[in-house]
């Protein structure tokens, strides 16, 4: 393997009915500065059927090229056709660095299509950099020892490099309708007998409507110290009146109290709202992991010296069962 045949930052565009993911576009912001790090082009890879029209979308947000899959098999997400598209980019267009979103489709995308190029992926990255020192290497740091530290990782001997990112740990750019890019179409070589094993019978979607909490403006949170869903349904009354959501810690969700689509963390998803309102939170580095980034940090927790208090902009020492119904209460009269 020649590594200086590889360049380039290629980006899965992830699409669910035809819709373009928000995680793509927050992965073409952070390959738009990877990229200009090298003087590299951004390719954003559209696999489904009927998705041409999507293209200029990706190029708003930070394409150059977009390399447009449209074929039947390519209508529902399945592993097999998938890998095998990505598989023939790869072999084609060589590409150095390789980002997906790590999204359920993601999650099981990416170790396929890294062990079938026979390459590293670095999982649930939360930095991605290139090295401002004449080896440019590409560095992509993630969570390890239980969150406990920060490890950077690097590939050098294999191409391309990839990497794994939540939805919300990125920023996506403002779209910009007058930016210019090349559209590909690839004409993707199946083997027919490798598909045929697994096919998509039925799609059966969930009727329930959850909130999205990594889309939230404002998120109240609440920790161990909420301890029962009486204590969140403070916690909702205060989101209700801030115009936000209640999200939570992995221990309420442990517990049983809250839904896993409402976990902040490492282990949950990562939030940038502009408020984030830790109640009961120690801030354990796992959590920090998912929230750190918000705009504007407000802790009230009982215990002075909870870490959380370190990344707050302003604290509250206090009983959270005492101190949220009184804010709520003041906001509810500032509207009268």
């Amino acid at each position: 393997m020649n590594l200086a045949d590889y360049k380039d930052v290629y980006v899965f565009a992830e699409q669910r009915d035809g819709k373009i993911q928000n995680v793509a576009l927050e992965l073409l912001g952070k390959a738009r500065e990877l990229a200009d790090a090298n003087n590299e082009k951004v390719v954003a890879m559209l696999l489904g059927k009927n998705i041409k029209d999507q293209a200029q979308t990706l190029i708003a947000h930070g394409a150059d090229k977009v390399i447009v899959c449209d074929h039947d098999l390519l209508e529902t997400y399945l592993t097999e056709p998938y890998t095998e598209a990505i598989t023939q980019i790869i072999a084609e267009n060589k590409p150095s660095i390789m980002l997906i979103g790590a999204t359920t489709i993601g999650r099981d995308l990416g170790p396929r299509v890294s062990a079938r190029n026979v390459t590293g992926l670095t999982a649930d990255a939360t930095k991605l950099e290139i090295s401002d020192d004449e080896a440019h290497e590409f560095r992509m740091t993630r969570p390890a020892f239980g969150g406990n530290l920060m490890a950077t990782i690097l590939c050098k001997n294999n191409r391309p490099q990839m990497s794994t990112v939540r939805p919300g740990v990125m920023q996506k750019l403002a779209a910009d309708a007058t930016r210019k890019g090349e559209v590909v179409e690839c004409n993707v070589k199946f083997d027919e007998q490798k598909i045929a094993r697994v096919k998509v019978v039925k799609t059966v979607k969930e009727e329930k409507v959850i909130a999205d909490i990594s889309q939230a403006k404002v998120l109240v949170s609440g920790g161990r110290g909420v301890a029962n869903k009486e204590g969140f349904d403070k916690l909702e009354a205060l989101a209700k009146e801030l115009g936000g959501e209640v999200s939570s810690s992995r221990a309420m969700v442990d517990a049983g109290v809250m839904d896993a689509s409402r976990q902040v963390g490492q282990t949950g998803k990562t939030v940038r709202p502009a408020l984030y309102m830790a109640c009961g939170i120690s801030g354990a580095i796992q959590h920090l992991a998912g929230m750190e980034e918000s705009d504007l940090i407000i802790a009230i927790n009982k215990d002075k010296f909870a870490p959380i208090f370190s990344v707050a902009d302003l604290g509250i020492v206090g009983d959270l069962h005492k101190i949220v119904p009184m804010l709520t209460e003041r906001l509810k009269n500032m509207q009268k």
